[in-house]
Parts: C-alpha cells; structure tokens; sequence
C-alpha cells in the first residue's frame, strides 16, 4: 500500500470513529458538536469524499454541516433563552442558520454580565470565538466548492457579516478598528476584548474566499463583503505575523495556500501578504525549532496544537508547486522559491508529529484524551490535508 493511500485509510478510520463517538452516525440526539472540530471534520469528509468518490462520506459532511447549525445555531439547553441565538423564528432560523453566528460548544455557560472574570475558567466558558467562525466559513464555503450547493455559501456570507459587526469596533481614540478576541453568545458584549493575533488575517484570507465563489453564484443573492474586507485589510497593516506557537505557524502557511489560490484565481490583489506570511513562518519555525519541545513525552504535549503545524506543512508543497507552474502571477514577488525551498527544510517535521501521535500510548497520554475529538479530527486532516488546504 502506498504511503498516499495508507494516510487516507488511517484517515477514513480516525474520521468514522469521530462520528460514531460524537453523535453524528448514528445520529444522536444527544450529539457532541464543538465549531473549531467539526469546521475540520466537514473539510476531512469532503476531501475523503473527492479522493475515494464514496458518496457517504459527502453526506456525513452534509449531516455535520445540520448538526451544528442545529445545535450552535441555538441556545444551550441549560439556557432560559431557547430558540435560535439570532432571535429569528423556527421557520426563518433554518433557511438563516448562521445570523446570529455559532456558539463554540464550551461545557460550560458563559459568563454573564457582572459575573467575576477567572482567566482559567473562561477557557471552558460558551460564547463565540472569531477564529471558529472563520473555520467555519471556511467549512461551509469547501462545501458549495464539493457540492455545487450555493446555499452553503450564503450561510458562510451571512455568518461573517453578522459577526463582523459585533466582533469589530472603533476604539474610544478613534484610531483604527479593532476586534474582540471572544464574544457572548448573543453577540451583545465581549467577554474577552483583546483581539487575537492572527483574526484579522483569518477574515481578511477568509472574506476574500467567500466573496470569490459568491460572485459565481447564479443566484447572486448578497455577497458583497467589500466593506468587511477593508476592514480587515486595515487591521493588517503594518501587522508582524510571527509567532512561535506551532499551531499559528501552521495555520500562516495554510493562509499563505489560500491567498496563492486566491492570486492565481485572480481575486486577491494584495500580493505583498504572500511573502510576508511566508517570512512570518519562516521566523516562527527558527523560534519552535529552538525550544525542542518535539523530543518531550505525551504527557507535556498538546496534539491539536502540533497537528496544526503538520497541516500548514501539508500545503509547502502544493505552495511550491503552484508557484512553480505560475510565475507570472506571482511575479511581482521577490524571491518566492528561495522562502519555499527554506520551508521545505521543515517539512519532515509534519511525519515526526504524525508518527508519534498515531502511536497508541500517546493516544492513551491525558494530554490526547483531554482533548481527544480535536486531537482525532485534526490528526486525520494532517494525514490528508487537501480537504481542508484546497479552495
């Protein structure tokens, strides 16, 4: 068996496993949804889908896709509130699912108005987070992509509008928009207001994505993220992307495929963000390497964050690849291939992490099981990453 086809075996084990365990197949009324996983789940069922041209699993991203609207469309069930979060009535919440936005999945009920603010505890707190919601138009924008089904896309329009205009604010000094990092689950106050490091590039990347494949949209029912995408376009300026936390690495160099896409399609035009994100991930890969942290047992690790990094190592050589074939499009950029080929230095580290995560006691370690649907589902998209990298 070829190392291809044994990763989308591995892949299409981890994937069925997931749906069993999370309510999905068989269906569950009582099913486990969290945005930031299932967002990479729909993408793994798509891409198992095109590369085994099994129709089941298309219909499992399908019924995901369902799910969570179904359930993070809604108020949790600990909630006085009841209904969808936008406020829309039953018959107008399932043709706008997204309006209101989507709750994360957290355990835990926010935290109310006036409650005390505990750092620790707020990770485990309900709410909305903009780096979710941004994998979850992604999702739904690979989903139209797959099927051909514009409504998916429409959903992922409607949702960057409604939750731009509660994520994004003008500060009291009246200098440039900012973002809150994490907002309650109605969209009414923030309940983190520093912004994250990389949100502004999620949605400027993802905007731009969305508002690609609506313009294909015979329907041409909205689409016009314009003003959004000047928002965000704003906010990046000038902006240091660098980081050392592997899972940001990886998600600059899977932003770094998506805006290549994007150029060669001829719907981003801002064609500096290319070799900038590939020198913040150059940057960030000097730092992590430093801290050997890769040599450090199960137990100190965390998988989600490291098969993040495998993910954005996934997308080096397609990134090269289609810089290779189209040169006059990315022409304008200085040296391209020299920052590609010192990534590709890197890329061996993504079949360190695989290696060491599929090995079953490190699947038995508390720090996998403690996150262990994340860890699943991020490892299987780090097997086979085309479904969640490709536009």
């Amino acid at each position: 068996m070829t190392k291809q086809r044994t990763s989308v075996f591995l892949a299409k084990k981890i994937m069925s496993e997931f749906a069993r365990l999370t309510g999905l197949s068989p269906a569950s009324i009582a099913s486990r949804r969290y945005l930031w996983t299932d967002a990479f789940a729909v993408c793994n069922f798509l891409g198992l889908y095109e590369e085994t041209g099994d129709e089941e699993f298309k219909n499992l991203a399908l019924k995901l896709v369902d799910q969570v609207h179904s359930v993070l469309g809604r108020h949790r069930q600990d909630d006085s509130r009841t209904g969808w979060i936008s406020g829309l009535d039953e018959e107008e919440g399932r043709v706008h699912p997204t309006r209101g936005g989507l709750r994360i999945g957290k355990q835990l009920p926010e935290r109310r108005p006036g409650d005390f603010y505990d750092e620790r505890l707020e990770w485990d707190r309900d709410g909305q987070y903009y780096h979710y919601l941004t994998k979850w138009m992604h999702a739904l924008n690979r989903v139209t992509r797959v099927t051909g089904d514009f409504t998916y896309n429409r959903w992922a329009v409607e949702l960057a509008e409604a939750v731009h205009a509660k994520f994004v604010y003008t500060p009291s000094s009246g200098r440039r928009k900012r973002m809150h990092w994490k907002m309650s689950i109605d969209l009414s106050y923030p309940l983190v207001p520093s912004m994250g490091l990389h949100d502004p590039l999620d949605g400027l990347v993802t905007y731009s994505q969305l508002e690609a494949t609506a313009a294909e949209d015979p329907e041409q029912t909205g689409g016009d993220l314009s003003a959004e995408i000047a928002d965000m376009a704003d906010m990046c300026e000038g902006k240091n992307w660098a980081t050392d936390d592997p899972l940001g690495i990886g998600g600059l160099l899977s932003d770094a495929f998506r805006v290549a896409q994007l150029m060669e399609n001829g719907h981003f035009t801002r064609t500096g963000l290319l070799g900038m994100l590939l020198d913040a991930s150059l940057e960030g890969f000097e730092a992590f390497a430093g801290e050997d942290s890769l040599r450090l047992p199960a137990d100190y690790r965390l998988a989600f964050r490291e098969l993040g990094l495998s993910i954005g190592l996934g997308a080096v050589e397609m990134l090269l690849g289609l810089i290779e074939r189209n040169e006059r499009t990315y022409g304008k950029e200085h040296d391209l291939k020299g920052r590609m080929k010192a990534l590709r230095q890197y890329v061996t580290l993504a079949e360190v992490i695989n290696t060491f995560w599929l090995q079953p006691e490190c699947q038995e370690a508390k720090s996998w099981m403690a996150h262990r649907h994340i860890n699943m589902v991020m490892l299987a998209t780090s097997l086979s990453p085309e479904g969640f990298l490709t536009l």
